[in-house]
């Protein structure tokens, strides 16, 4: 199989179902940022962590497929004219979403409780994990706006919110576990 195929090269490229739309269209924005956070998520297994931690991001990354797969199907064509679904795949459920908060739950543990804003950084695999959690708000906002034009199914949008919200605690878990500094940010009062 070929990577290349020429067919984008005039400034479109094809849905799932086959609709061309132009490469700088809401849905190519929405799940382009997804594979982009995917790739973030990769270079953060790829660092040095427990496996449970490692397991859990190759899972995600997974899942971010699915994402991927939903924000990339013209839903004019989501179904077949035989009635079934064109994407054949599990979709993003409840329990997906559920697995993202119990992990939360079970590093907030052993975290110290946080009573302030913390600034990104102290190790560059914590960086990188809030670099993560920003593309990931951006995917969020991007398939939001996205939604409200073409909505699909819900727990999409609500895999991506959880998603960020779990990147935040992995950044915080992995500075304990590599006795990086967290600086708080403490606002300056006016005078």
């Amino acid at each position: 199989m070929k990577i290349y195929t020429k067919t984008g090269d005039k400034g479109t490229t094809a849905l799932f179902g086959g609709t061309r739309v132009s490469k700088h269209h809401i849905r190519i924005d929405s799940y382009g940022t997804v594979d982009e956070l995917n790739s973030w998520l990769g270079l953060i297994r790829d660092q040095e962590m427990d496996a449970a931690a490692q397991e859990v991001l190759t899972l995600i990354q997974e899942k971010l497929f699915t994402v991927g797969a939903v924000l990339a199907t013209d839903p004019k064509k989501a179904v077949l004219k035989n009635g079934k679904e064109r994407l054949n795949i599990s979709k993003i459920a409840s329990a997906d979403i559920d697995f993202l908060e119990q992990k939360m739950d079970e590093m907030n543990e052993v975290l110290p409780p946080m009573t302030h804003f913390i600034l990104p950084g102290g190790h560059t695999t914590v960086s990188y994990c809030h670099i993560a959690r920003t593309v990931c708000r951006r995917a969020e906002r991007l398939a939001s706006l996205l939604h409200e034009k073409e909505p699909f199914e819900m727990n999409v949008l609500s895999y991506l919110n959880r998603l960020s919200d779990y990147l935040f605690v992995l950044a915080r878990k992995l500075s304990k576990d590599l006795s990086a500094n967290e600086i708080k940010w403490i606002p300056e009062k006016k005078d």
